[in-house]
């Protein structure tokens, strides 16, 4: 298909003949072209988390480009600075906005000192708690599985409740989900700090 465009791209990549533009431009026009919010969402969130461009590089697209069709780019940019890095994470955010839950953070780093513990899809730090959006495409080979469980043992240790919920449940029991994550939240509320070093996600 053959967009025309007055914003010409620069700079361009070249291969023989052929110009491509940086992935940034590639990304906004790919956006703007869609008409879902979830592949928007998957396209956009995909090129940060395999740094192909940086947020910033988008906003400039977003802002300088045209403003037809950039609704849902702009919804789903405005996720990926949130720290949302998936469809699913993002459903979860909705779903945790709308159930009017404490702010947690998204793909935060946990450290303890200067290492690394874990990479959390959703984080509370004040009350200790972690979200993970669990996916059976993830742990489809039993090391894979093996993984997730030795994470989640030395979350557990340090004190930090995990929480786990599928994508079929985000979706199709988003109250049962809700009040499982409201619950855990009141329970462990008053609790004194974990001694766990947070820092804002990558990207």
């Amino acid at each position: 298909m053959l967009h025309y465009t007055r914003r010409v791209p620069d700079p361009v990549c070249y291969e023989g003949p052929i110009q491509f533009v940086l992935p940034a431009r590639a990304v906004a026009d790919t956006a703007r072209w869609l008409d879902d919010l979830g592949s928007v969402r998957t396209v956009v969130a995909s090129a940060v988390q395999k740094r192909l461009c940086l947020i910033e590089q988008l906003a400039v697209e977003l802002r300088d480009g045209s403003m037809q069709g950039s609704a849902h780019f702009r919804t789903a940019l405005a996720e990926v600075v949130a720290g949302i890095r998936s469809v699913v994470e993002a459903e979860l955010r909705r779903l945790i906005l709308r159930g009017r839950l404490p702010e947690p953070m998204f793909n935060a780093r946990l450290l303890v000192g200067d290492e690394l513990i874990a990479i959390a899809d959703v984080w509370w730090p004040e009350f200790g708690v972690v979200v993970e959006a669990d996916s059976k495409e993830w742990h489809l080979l039993p090391e894979d599985w093996e993984q997730t469980m030795a994470r989640h043992a030395r979350l557990t240790a340090l004190g930090i409740l995990v929480l786990h919920f599928t994508p079929r449940q985000i979706r199709e029991q988003p109250e049962q989900v809700l009040q499982t994550i409201r619950q855990t939240l009141i329970n462990r509320s008053g609790q004194p700090r974990l001694p766990i070093r947070t820092l804002e996600p990558v990207g």
